[in-house]
Order: C-alpha cells, then structure tokens, then sequence
C-alpha cells in the first residue's frame, strides 16, 4: 500500500511539469510554423507581382487604353443584362421545378425529376449549341390547335436571335440547379410550422408565402448568391453564339489589332469587378435574412475577406 503511493507521488508532479512544458512549446512551435508559411507566401506574391510588372509582354498601356473603351464597356453591359435576365428564368424555373418536384402529384413530380435530371446532364456549352442552331430541328415554330388551324407560325432563326438562345440555354440550365436549392430550403422548414399554420386555417400558398419561404430563405440566399457570380461568368460561353457581350467584344477588338494577351486582361479585369461588387452584395443580403436567428453570420464586412475571424466561435463571458 505504501509503495503505492510513493510512486503515484513520485510520478504525478514529474508527469504534470512535462505536460506542461509539452503545452507551453507548442504554440511557440505553431507560431514559427505560421511566419515561415507567410514568408514563403510573401515571397511568392512578390514573385509574381514583379513578373506582373516589369514584363513587357503584358502591354499594360494596351490594356487600360481598351478597358474604358466604348466598346468594351457596351459588352459588359449586355453581359449584365444576360446575367440579370438569365437568373430571373432560372429562379423562376427553379421554383416552379421545385414546387413540382414536391408536388404529390406522382406524374408532375416525375415530370420535374426528369427535366432536373437533363439540363443539370448536359453541359451548359452543349445546351447553348442546341440553341443557337433549333432552327436545324425545327425550320418553323408554329402554334395552334393540334390537327387543327394554325394561329402563329415564324421562321426559328427570327424567332431565336443569339440572345434568345442564350437565355434560354442559360436560364434552363441555371433552373435545374436552383431547383434543388429551393426544395432544400423547403425542406428545411419544420413539418410543424404548416402544420399549425394549417390549424390556424391558412390556406396552402398562403403558407408556402408567410410562412415557409421567409424561413427557407435563410437557407436559399446564399447558394443563390453564388450562382449569380457563376452565372456571370459562365455568359462567356455565349460568345459561341455571336452574341456581343465582354468576351465576344474583346474578341472582336483582338481579331483585328492581334493585342489577344491585352484584351483578354482588360475583360478579366471587368468580370473581376463585378464579381467583387457581387459579393458584396450578396454578404450584406445574407446578413438581412439572418437577423433574428441563431446562426452566426457575418456582421463586419471584415470578416468577408478573414476566414479565421469568421470561423472563430463567439468568447463567452463569465457571469458570476
């Protein structure tokens, strides 16, 4: 028994200074090991930065010559316009695909699966092919009662322009995908919420609209902020079509001056722009919608640009 306790005595201090000094070296090892990977980072952000500019090749002049030019400047607004009117269609699809999907409708529901399934199958540059050459399929787009009169009929090609094609084959696509994160935000929505709404005798679009959708909202918001930024650039894809919007326009410029390098820089730095305005908003929409609920969301514009200030868990205070 004696024995016992000498050595348990013997043993613990030695074993609590060890882990102690185990504790007290690693932060310090942790903190070199954080300067040494910023160094390494600096030096080739420098690296980089130098090439940037001392390198000729870049015709930086060039550059911002074509960057406020007219030209340039009318495709960036065509591309705003495609982003803005494609989103519109593929939000509004979305949620007439979702409310499908979730319908109890068997065949309605199948009906959505299946269109889920194919525009989200094909590429969205395949999509917009298909499009831009419909008229291949059908010469004319008639409208009527079948085996009967006909009411419309137009030649496909001047019915669908290069910008009809491409809202079409963007919206669609972007629909298929903003299905799912509408029936995921629905589906977020506790079953006791429509059920008491229910109780109360609200009638069913009067619950989807006062009820479930301000809730889902919070879980909506954010995926579709980020497939508006994908959406703007994803309308590049549409200088296939020979739409005029900014990479087709740089495209042009380039194809007759052969400044291809300087062009495409000076577009990039637009989509740059705009994205970062984009995110912008979208941090301060996600704000908005998280007022009043329990989740963490960023209320300094900081912490947009510091994901360890946005991950850290808020310091709890001790009350006495």
């Amino acid at each position: 028994m004696t024995s016992i306790s000498r050595k348990s005595d013997s043993t613990g201090p030695a074993a609590d200074s060890t882990h102690h000094e185990l504790l007290m070296t690693r932060p310090r090892e942790s903190h070199k090991m954080m300067w040494l990977t910023a160094a390494v980072v600096l030096v080739a952000v420098a690296l980089v930065a130098y090439s940037l500019i001392t390198n000729p090749r870049y015709e930086w002049d060039v550059v911002f010559s074509w960057f406020l030019s007219e030209r340039l400047f009318s495709g960036l607004i065509n591309t705003l316009i495609l982003t803005a009117i494609s989103m519109v269609v593929g939000i509004v699809t979305g949620v007439l695909l979702a409310l499908a999907r979730l319908a109890p409708n068997y065949v309605v529901a199948s009906v959505a699966a299946f269109m889920i399934w194919f525009f989200r199958g094909v590429p969205v540059f395949v999509q917009l092919l298909f499009w831009g050459f419909i008229a291949a399929i059908y010469p004319r787009i008639e409208m009527g009662i079948p085996f009967g009169p006909e009411f419309f009929s137009i030649d496909a090609n001047t019915l669908i322009t290069p910008f009809l094609a491409a809202i079409l084959g963007l919206g669609l696509n972007e629909g298929a995908y903003m299905s799912e994160i509408v029936r995921a935000g629905l589906l977020s929505v506790h079953k006791g919420q429509t059920e008491a709404a229910k109780a109360l005798g609200m009638k069913r679009g009067l619950i989807l609209w006062r009820v479930v959708l301000p809730q889902a909202m919070k879980i909506i918001i954010p995926p579709t902020g980020n497939q508006t930024i994908s959406m703007l650039k994803t309308t590049s894809l549409v200088s296939v079509l020979a739409f005029p919007e900014l990479l087709y326009s740089a495209q042009m410029v380039y194809s007759s001056n052969y400044k291809t390098i300087p062009l495409l820089i000076a577009a990039s730095l637009w989509y740059l722009a705009v994205t970062s305005i984009l995110s912008l908003g979208q941090f301060y929409i996600e704000r908005h919608f998280n007022r009043g609920s329990g989740n963490r969301a960023p209320q300094k514009l900081s912490t947009l640009f510091n994901p360890l200030k946005r991950s850290q868990p808020p310091v709890q205070k001790a009350q006495l």
